[in-house]
């Protein structure tokens, strides 16, 4: 197999249902010039061993058993391993349409884009959802030239930005996403864009947590990140994978 042009990073934890339809919609993309790594942070349950099913679905396929959990871990250990320039990290939930990777790729290519900030889809969703993706996405355009907010649940970049930038920061379990775009942000050296391409996201999290609760959550880190930096100490408690 030629390089890979681009490195899919797919995180997880305990996303045995969920896995398989994100390489489901992986595998029907209209051009497959890329490798997966999955990155999976010790699941109890069939998450690896539904992983292992579907590898050979694509040319190119590692699984990598991490002895730790983490969002940042996985995505750094990931792109540690990567083969490809360019970068996407997914989360399991994400859902991908089959000219996704075509359009992003083609958004990014004519911009010259390091970072590749992508909004979220509300298609199909019910009218509150799409009110609050849509209230989302204007927070990610309106902010984008000051102080940049991204979704690590699909997200752009490149191995020379992120070696650039010291990758994601181990240290935070909220807004770890955020952070890497504002560090891109802040690296003269690099270039960012607000993609029109656009991914589908599991509404599971605000289902859980609640749709207001939700948002207050990550509009209270946010203004806080503004005003006061970064959260090292929790300061807005959060945890990966708690939701069902």
């Amino acid at each position: 197999m030629e390089r890979p042009k681009l490195s899919i990073i797919i995180i997880t934890l305990n996303e045995e249902q969920r896995l398989p339809r994100l390489l489901g919609d992986l595998a029907r993309q209209g051009r497959q010039d890329f490798e997966i790594l999955h990155v999976d942070s010790q699941s109890d349950d069939g998450t690896v061993a539904v992983s292992k099913t579907m590898a050979p679905r694509f040319a190119s396929y590692r699984i990598i058993e991490m002895d730790g959990r983490g969002v940042s871990r996985g995505r750094n250990t990931g792109a540690a391993a990567a083969c490809a320039e360019r970068l996407l990290f997914l989360d399991a939930d994400t859902r991908l349409a089959p000219d996704f990777l075509e359009n992003a790729m083609a958004e990014l290519d004519t911009g010259g884009c390091d970072l590749g900030i992508v909004q979220m889809s509300a298609e199909g969703l019910p009218p509150q959802y799409r009110l609050g993706y849509g209230a989302f996405n204007l927070g990610i355009r309106l902010t984008a030239r000051v102080f940049p907010t991204a979704i690590g649940a699909c997200l752009f970049s490149t191995r020379r930005l992120h070696d650039r930038i010291g990758g994601f920061d181990t240290r935070l379990s909220l807004c770890e996403d955020c952070n890497y775009a504002l560090k891109a942000f802040r690296c003269n050296a690099a270039r960012l864009a607000v993609l029109k391409t656009r991914f589908a996201f599991d509404p599971r999290r605000l289902q859980q947590d609640g749709f207001a609760a939700t948002g207050l959550t990550y509009l209270r880190a946010n203004l806080r990140r503004f005003v006061r930096g970064e959260l090292y100490h929790q300061e807005i408690p959060y945890s990966f994978g708690h939701y069902s």
